[in-house]
């Protein structure tokens, strides 16, 4: 039995920083039931800590994730209904994973450090943020295998231009980090050696803004995406309205007029 302990490592910077770095390196750091729930675990216990303001989701070894585990799906099969209330329970919970993440109030920045596949790639996509390392690698090679990507599609859709989305979807072909960064998947590549100390820099600085600020933008963010225009101005109208009247917008207004640095509440 995998401790999940083991193959999660949880550490909080001093800057309010939680970084979650999986690490199953057997299993290609794969998505499998006890690494989700494992990630879910961690994120739900810091939902309301006003001490925790961005999340870093990152990894050790040269895989990032490598999506589900495909022996753990080969091995069910043999259960009396073919694994269909286990395939069902798999990916109820990596949905599950993966509206957290985008519900959530802090801003969450995967760090790729390899190669980020299928459900991988699923992860990237549905984080707020994306840094990769110039040597990482995304695919969503499901179509392969004859398991078409279906939910990595949601994340993937959502994230890079359709016709982007369709061609990794239909080739299921490896795309370098460049290439990730030209259509929207990440949002910046650096040298192996560099990416953890440039990710925290980004971390770091949001980080430093008003938590309750990036909390209301951020559930803006997604609510008006799937709004047409109108809509979407009347929504986030009243989202302006909100935030104006609330104490960090007060001290941070008043801290640009008076030229000194806010302090937020």
């Amino acid at each position: 039995m995998v401790d999940d302990a083991s193959i999660l490592h949880v550490e909080h910077t001093d800057e309010g920083v939680l970084r979650l770095t999986m690490d199953d390196q057997r299993s290609r750091n794969a998505l499998s039931e006890i690494m989700m729930k494992s990630l879910i675990e961690e994120l739900t216990k810091v939902y309301s800590n006003d001490a925790v303001r961005v999340v870093v989701i990152a990894s050790n070894g040269p895989v990032f994730s490598a999506g589900h585990d495909l022996k753990e799906i080969t091995k069910v099969r043999n259960q009396n209904d073919f694994g269909e209330e286990y395939f069902k329970k798999l990916f109820d919970t990596c949905s599950a994973l993966m509206k957290l993440i985008v519900a959530y109030p802090k801003p969450v920045i995967a760090e790729v450090s390899g190669i980020a596949t299928a459900a991988g790639c699923q992860l990237v996509a549905s984080c707020d943020l994306a840094t990769s390392s110039d040597s990482a690698q995304f695919a969503t090679p499901g179509v392969n295998i004859g398991l078409f990507c279906s939910t990595p599609m949601v994340a993937l859709s959502r994230n890079v231009s359709k016709k982007h989305a369709m061609e990794m979807l239909l080739t299921g072909d490896m795309i370098n980090a460049k290439k990730a960064k030209d259509i929207g998947l990440i949002n910046n590549h650096f040298q192996p050696e560099e990416l953890t100390k440039e990710t925290m820099v980004l971390a770091n600085k949001i980080a430093s803004k008003s938590s309750s600020t990036v909390s209301v933008g951020k559930g803006a963010f997604y609510t008006q995406s799937e709004l047409d225009l109108y809509a979407a101005y009347e929504y986030t109208s009243q989202v302006m309205v909100k935030n104006i009247l609330q104490e960090d917008a007060k001290e941070g207004i008043d801290a640009f007029l008076e030229k000194r640095s806010p302090e937020w509440e």
